[in-house]
């Protein structure tokens, strides 16, 4: 089990309440994402015009970026109810179809982690999103005969992390497919000021912007530093969070000016130093770290990926020029290159 660090972009049981205290309910309260709100708002426009369902949704990419909070969102501005469930907690056929049965015309129902539907699911789910209708079996042995079951028409709507897990079948029964991307500095901006003002936290631009810096382009990273920095400001600080009381709280915590904690720097020093910079296998690196392999490519590599201090080669494995003037270290000289330094 991954232990859990404050700049996980995962929901922890600490998040729970607080999501849903500042979860926004409306497009003007969710900066960010405007390729993405753009296409949901032209396609809630037409359906409400046309009195249908809202198509199918697959919203996918990194976690801790507001697919949830969009799905929320979707069915506030079509007036609807939304049922939430996700792919590992639906267990059995009955289950699903309890639940399909349950909504309303136009409901929301949102899956998340959808990647992880169990099979025989999916095939429950095929003639639902298509037909509205589910087929049941009906008797048992030579008698049973399948059972057409008209459902509402209701808005299914997907989250997963992988989109390459998701079945191509599964993938094609959604009307529209749209990415969350990492958000810029601006957008967490815009995002901690109202988390602040829900929070009721004083807090002014210097220190917005610096959880904002550290928030690793995630709105629930950002969400949780600003908890952690209230409370720091409350005992060690004036009850207010300025840049000064951001910078020593966040420093406190080990989330450095560029929102890597202990584990993302061990994890390069353990490359530069036991593996001399050499391209390292993911099984090699990841028994080094007393980590699965799994943790390791899911959880930890890719914001170093996307930040270029990891580089994936087909040897494996290698810290960037970057990861070494991070740690303050001297990058190596390529054979090829003379040094510059």
């Amino acid at each position: 089990m991954v232990p859990p660090r404050l700049i996980s972009p995962g929901p922890s049981d600490e998040d729970a309440a607080a999501d849903q205290r500042l979860r926004p309910q409306r497009f003007e309260d969710f900066p960010g994402q405007d390729a993405v709100k753009e296409q949901l708002l032209i396609q809630l426009q037409a359906a409400r015009a046309r009195g249908e369902a809202l198509d199918h949704v697959l919203l996918y990419g990194p976690p801790g970026l507001g697919k949830t909070s969009l799905a929320h969102i979707v069915a506030h501005e079509m007036g609807v109810s939304l049922r939430e469930t996700s792919g590992p907690a639906l267990e059995r056929q009955g289950d699903l179809i309890g639940l399909l049965s349950s909504l309303k015309e136009h409901d929301i129902f949102f899956i998340d982690e959808v990647h992880r539907l169990n099979p025989v699911l999916e095939e429950v789910l095929y003639p639902a999103m298509e037909d509205f209708a589910v087929d049941v079996l009906v008797g048992q042995g030579p008698g049973a005969r399948s059972l057409r079951v008209p459902l509402p028409q209701v808005t299914i709507i997907g989250a997963t992390t992988r989109f390459g897990a998701l079945t191509a079948p599964l993938r094609a029964r959604f009307g529209s497919t749209l990415r969350l991307d990492y958000y810029d500095v601006d957008a967490l901006c815009l995002i901690l000021r109202r988390s602040a003002r829900v929070l009721k936290v004083p807090a002014d631009e210097g220190g917005i912007e610096e959880i904002a810096r550290r928030a690793r382009g995630t709105p629930r990273v950002a969400n949780r530093l600003l908890r952690r920095v209230r409370d720091y400001a409350q005992v060690k600080g004036a009850g207010a969070i300025d840049v000064a009381t951001a910078m020593a709280a966040l420093d406190m915590l080990g989330v450095d000016a560029t929102g890597l904690d202990e584990v993302d720097r061990e994890l390069l020093r353990t490359l530069i130093h036991k593996f001399d910079g050499r391209p390292v296998g993911r099984d090699t690196l990841a028994a080094a770290m007393s980590e699965a392999p799994e943790t390791l490519e899911d959880v930890y590599e890719p914001y170093l990926l996307q930040q270029g201090f990891l580089e994936l080669t087909p040897r494996g494995r290698k810290p960037t020029p970057r990861a070494y003037r991070h740690l303050g270290e001297q990058p190596p000289t390529s054979p090829n290159q003379p040094s510059l330094f």
